[in-house]
């Protein structure tokens, strides 16, 4: 069984005990063995950490990793949600599988970057062959822990629907797939590197049938669901036009509430919906980038936890966001809390505690989000000795003053990130092929 002592850290921020100093984290198959300091590492391969902080591996809740290689594009730069969507979907409809492929390989990457060593991917169109597949081989290549869920939508522009006809499916194909993949690729066992979700897109794109159809689907099969809702007045607003009621209420009465679900987004959020989402366990991905972006406001993230919704940070597509960093995530989730409520409405360390523990809570794990013996070796070192963290009286405090590129990322005790580089894929020939790629797609 393969050994790995990281040796001798500054700061070992468990998140689940007490801080340690001068640290030690004894690594075997992957799964943390031990956490102390003066630990013995015989026969184990060592890292010294002097300079720097470990932190549990990030966990991204929300991504569309196909939308990497469409950042920036003019005429969606500046739109709402609505008319962002309507720019963007018809260069989406040119995607296939190489495309989605090479998309979702450059966003982990630059996610593993940022110290995140878990992300879950909510992939919701499938032009020219594409299918979930082609996310899930690229996970395997970049190395990180994924969560990818089978979207869809099934309601075009001439059934009233927001996306063009030529990017829905129909829904029996919708839910066949769905059962597919799942038994294909999902892993319920503990430590598992890949389990699958059922994730219908938004109120506004699938009709009440599928949505209700896949909840029944996903329990049976026990697996996750995962859906946007109440991202911004818009979409309020076509649900009390449409359904005759909130968001929140829409969820409940299709059966679309509970710990097995989480909801992205949910910036518009009232005291009922937030209350019905604390007592049936229902968790939140909160993207403050992307929701700042597209103009869509601020998630009440400071009521949510108050009131025990199980919360996680998310990226985003970089469609939306512009770039897929977890611990930027985290630093604008605290200070958008504090412009809105106070400069004491959020501390750097309950941010981060909601980009760790709480991001392993929306994704049903219970073997990661903290250092302590018998979880995954997933762990994310910051070397605090630059000049992002020169003069900081606390360098554990990275959120505040530290790196936003990791040093070193494990995940599964397997190194993905050293010295600052990733490991696991020939990261300049890909970004050549991403030039490539959006020359022919702006051709």
């Amino acid at each position: 069984m393969t050994r790995h002592l990281l040796r001798n850290a500054d700061h070992v921020l468990t998140m689940s005990g007490p801080d340690l100093k001068g640290a030690d984290i004894l690594i075997e198959g992957g799964v943390i063995h031990e956490v102390g300091v003066g630990l013995s590492g015989d026969g184990a391969e060592v890292t010294e950490l002097q300079g720097r902080v470990v932190t549990p591996g990030l966990v991204n809740t929300h991504h569309h990793l196909f939308q990497t290689l469409t950042r920036a594009v003019p005429g969606g730069q500046d739109a709402l949600l609505f008319g962002w969507l309507k720019t963007l979907y018809p260069i989406w409809a040119r995607f296939g599988p190489d495309e989605t492929r090479l998309s979702t390989e450059l966003g982990l990457a630059e996610l593993a970057l940022s110290g995140c060593t878990t992300s879950s991917d909510h992939l919701y169109l499938f032009p020219n062959g594409a299918r979930l597949d082609d996310t899930i081989e690229a996970a395997t290549n970049v190395g990180l822990r994924f969560h990818p869920t089978r979207g869809s939508m099934s309601i075009g522009e001439t059934k009233g629907g927001l996306p063009p006809d030529a990017l829905v499916e129909e829904e029996p194909a919708i839910l066949e797939d769905c059962l597919r993949v799942i038994d294909a690729f999902h892993d319920p066992s503990p430590g598992s590197m890949l389990r699958v979700g059922v994730a219908p897109c938004s109120p506004f794109s699938v009709s009440r049938e599928l949505m209700r159809d896949a909840a029944i689907l996903a329990r049976d099969k026990g697996v996750q669901l995962h859906t946007h809702l109440a991202e911004n007045d818009e979409d309020v607003a076509y649900s009390l036009e449409t359904f005759g009621c909130r968001p929140g209420q829409y969820a409940e009465d299709l059966g679309w509430t509970g710990d097995d679900v989480w909801h992205a987004h949910c910036v518009k959020l009232d005291a009922r919906e937030i209350n019905l989402f604390a007592s049936s366990g229902t968790g939140v991905a909160h993207c403050p980038c992307s929701n700042c972006r597209l103009g869509s406001g601020i998630a009440p993230l400071r009521a949510m936890l108050d009131a025990g919704v199980p919360v996680g940070f998310g990226v985003d597509g970089s469609a939306s966001n512009d770039q897929a960093s977890l611990i930027g995530e985290a630093r604008q989730a605290m200070l958008l809390q504090r412009v809105s409520l106070g400069a004491d409405a959020m501390s750097a360390r309950a941010a981060l505690e909601v980009a760790t523990l709480g991001g392993a809570r929306v994704l049903g794990r219970d073997d990661i989000g903290q250092i302590a013996p018998g979880m995954r070796a997933d762990l994310a070192v910051w070397d605090v000795r630059g000049i992002e963290s020169a003069g900081s009286w606390d360098p554990a405090s990275i959120l505040l003053a530290g790196p936003r590129v990791v040093d070193q990322l494990y995940v599964e005790g397997r190194a993905v990130v050293k010295d600052g580089q990733i490991t696991t894929l020939d990261l300049p020939m890909k970004l050549e092929a991403a030039k490539r790629t959006v020359a022919k797609l702006a051709g």
